[in-house]
């Protein structure tokens, strides 16, 4: 009986994949046999994992290179040069995983138009070049997931957030139309909304809110503990757990979804 998990064979695009959960994702994917390039803006974060990936496939016998593309999302003309770049080296991409830092926190009465325009380059136009790049390869082998790392606040918007609440709505609303259009394909496209997960971009949040309400980043960090059920914060491996099981073919059905990955913290269905 075929594995259904197993990613051998298949090429995988993972954004932010320096740190965090795209770094766990990258080496989740890598651990089920794709081949994965590792998309971030510092090349030397990005050498550091890309030698755990290497070492996770001579494991499993099959050597693999999984290359690094050193982007920045915000420059879109690099940006497309960079694509044109990896896709010389890797032709065909069968997993794309949408992941990029979140604006930077605060209300939203507060934000900088501009910030709204920045996010919105970042996260929509930069899922968008990519996608148009890699869809004609995945329609071809009739085999492509693209997953998109979002936010609860896609459900519940997150008090102090209101840039990254904005533009994660977007992306929601982007990729439920593209999963519409690219099924027909054997093409699936979801969202997983990760909860509050043990990264930078939490101890960000964590450090802005302990500045402005004079509290301890303690304090502050278990407050946001006791709001979810299972009483501590996500580590990143869970969520890639997550982006890793809807790349496998055991997902072929499912689409256009958002999959909360948060304990059981939000308080809608």
């Amino acid at each position: 009986m075929p594995n259904v998990y197993d990613l051998t064979g298949k090429n995988a695009w993972v954004c932010g994949a320096s740190q965090g959960i795209g770094a766990a994702t990258a080496l989740l994917l890598a651990q089920r046999g794709a081949q994965v390039t590792l998309i971030a803006r510092r090349e030397d974060a990005l050498k550091a994992v890309q030698s755990q990936l290497k070492a996770a496939s001579k494991a499993l016998g099959r050597p693999l290179e999984h290359p690094v593309l050193v982007l920045d999302l915000q420059d879109l003309p690099a940006l497309q040069a960079g694509i044109a770049r990896g896709l010389d080296h890797t032709p065909t991409v069968h997993i794309l995983v949408n992941n990029t830092g979140g604006p930077p926190p605060g209300a939203v009465l507060e934000a900088d138009p501009e910030a709204f325009a920045r996010a919105f380059q970042q996260h929509v136009l930069a899922a968008q070049y990519f996608t148009q790049a890699l869809v004609p390869g995945m329609k071809a082998e009739r085999y492509g997931r693209i997953i998109n790392v979002l936010s609860t606040s896609v459900k519940v918007p997150i008090s102090r957030l209101g840039v990254s609440n904005t533009i994660r709505a977007a992306m929601a609303n982007w990729a439920k139309t593209l999963a519409n259009e690219v099924a027909i394909d054997g093409i699936t496209v979801n969202n997983v909304l990760p909860g509050f997960t043990d990264t930078p971009r939490l101890q960000q949040i964590i450090q802005k809110r302990s500045a402005a309400e004079k509290l301890a980043p303690e304090t502050i960090a278990q407050r946001m503990k006791s709001t979810v059920p299972v009483g501590r914060f996500a580590r990143p491996e869970e969520t890639a757990e997550a982006i890793a099981f809807l790349a496998s073919p055991a997902a072929a059905y499912i689409n256009g979804v958002n999959l909360p990955v948060d304990g059981g913290r939000l308080g809608s269905l």
